[in-house]
């Protein structure tokens, strides 16, 4: 059973020089543009509602806003297809980040400017407007970064790109914490839409990712149709292609139910603003640096297989720390450690499974397919948080945390095992498309 990655392993050293090249330190760009919409309608705007007094259910029903990035596929066809009037001169991808861009700034300061107390379906739809402007940008910013990088490179490409979503999704989430307690969260929304730049001025100054392929001439409704329905047509013949699918919507269930509802948690452990931004976005960062930085090494160094399945334990595991940590009380030690945990093993998960997923795609389709996968990675998750009824919200007033975080941890056994078994099938490599094989001598 071969490794796609298993041709040339690196040494030590050489797996780490490769951050330093310029298409991994471009994803670090673009993921910190890609991070910061989802602290602005995530923990960030759990916390404003908790602070305003809004009830357990009606804060995780916000999730829901998240289903925008689920669904994003519906529309990657357009950000794939369709060319751009003025701007699309530019091209495909570096048009529609500007686009984009534009769009996640504007939605984030219109947030900003609604009141959650006065007015909560009025932030509803502004936070939908704000996930479909992120989603729309993460469409543009994840096939950008794949049509940047090498085969070779999709390992610490995935890498950088998580160390930039961390950085924008932690240092956006931070700031908003620090000004809105001293200048109020209007403010607070308006200096974090700046994130949205670095994506825009990289695609500027870098151009056209090289191994980006035009669908068609778009030059009749037949070539728009192959646009839309191509992608999902060659995904679906491939060998194993149902399977690879349940795995991506059953891998992260545990971990999105876990991780929408940690501010929950920190709030009804009496933890103040300074106590979440110290531990949970401080401590949390650097363990993320770590595991992300480990999970390149081990993604050169293990292969693409090995690796993967090796993130998936550690993602499921941290989940049990934070029952530990509900079971314990107010602890700043244990926040630091359960915080420190769990973002080391998704920091490793980030790099490795990144990873797959970009190697699944075939490059006439990155956008769609991408925005396809990473959608249903976390779907069921989401929709689990986001019920009202039986939701997350209620299984932690019914149940409490602990057991809530328990099972957590057992709701990532189906995705473990199913990998193992899609390996030992040899359905891993039978998946892999054009996006992990094709250099760009050979797009060229």
């Amino acid at each position: 059973m071969t490794d796609t990655t298993s041709a040339a392993r690196p040494g030590f050293l050489a797996a780490t020089k490769r951050y330093l090249e310029p298409a991994p330190l471009a994803a670090l760009f673009l993921g910190i543009s890609s991070g910061f919409p989802y602290a602005m309608i995530g923990a960030t705007l759990s916390t404003r509602l908790a602070q305003d007094g809004i009830d357990k259910k009606s804060v995780t029903t916000f999730s829901l806003v998240f289903l925008a990035y689920n669904f994003k596929f519906l529309w990657a066809w357009i950000v794939e297809g369709v060319r751009l009037p003025l701007i699309g001169r530019l091209g495909q991808r570096v048009s529609w980040m500007l686009l984009a861009g534009a769009l996640v700034i504007a939605a984030v300061v219109n947030l900003a400017l609604v009141d959650p107390q006065a007015d909560i379906m009025a932030t509803a739809i502004a936070a939908i407007l704000v996930g479909v402007a992120g989603a729309t940008y993460d469409i543009v910013i994840d096939a950008y970064r794949i049509e940047q990088l090498e085969p070779r490179q999709l390992g610490v490409g995935a890498g950088m790109s998580q160390y930039g979503w961390r950085i924008g999704s932690a240092a956006a989430g931070a700031l908003a914490l620090v000004l809105a307690a001293r200048t109020g969260w209007a403010f607070a929304y308006i200096a974090c839409s700046m994130f949205a730049l670095p994506a825009m001025v990289v695609a500027l100054a870098m151009g056209e990712p090289p191994r980006h392929r035009e669908v068609s001439e778009r030059k009749s409704l037949s070539s728009l149709g192959r646009a839309v329905i191509g992608p999902f047509v060659e995904f679906f013949q491939r060998s194993g292609a149902w399977l690879v699918l349940l795995f991506i919507l059953v891998h992260k269930i545990g971990d999105t139910l876990a991780n929408l509802t940690l501010r929950l948690l920190f709030n009804d452990l009496g933890y103040s603003n300074d106590e979440i931004a110290i531990y949970d976005v401080g401590v949390g960062f650097w363990a993320l640096l770590l595991g992300i930085f480990v999970g390149g090494v081990l993604y050169a160094r293990l292969g693409l297989k090995r690796s993967v399945l090796l993130s998936l334990i550690l993602m499921g595991v941290s989940n049990f720390s934070f029952a530990l940590l509900a079971a314990a009380g107010h602890s700043n030690l244990g926040m630091a450690g359960a915080i420190g945990f769990e973002n080391f093993a998704s920091g490793v998960g980030g790099v490795c499974v990144v990873a797959y997923f970009s190697a699944l795609c075939d490059l006439r389709f990155t956008a769609t397919q991408y925005a396809l996968i990473s959608a249903a990675a976390s779907v069921v998750g989401r929709i689990l948080t986001g019920n009202p009824e039986y939701g997350a919200g209620a299984m932690i007033e019914a149940v409490g945390y602990v057991n809530f975080y328990l099972l957590t941890t057992v709701l990532a056994l189906p995705g473990i095992i199913l990998f193992w078994l899609m390996m030992r099938a040899g359905l891993i490599d039978r998946s892999i498309g054009t996006a992990g094989t094709e250099t760009k001598m050979d797009a060229g």
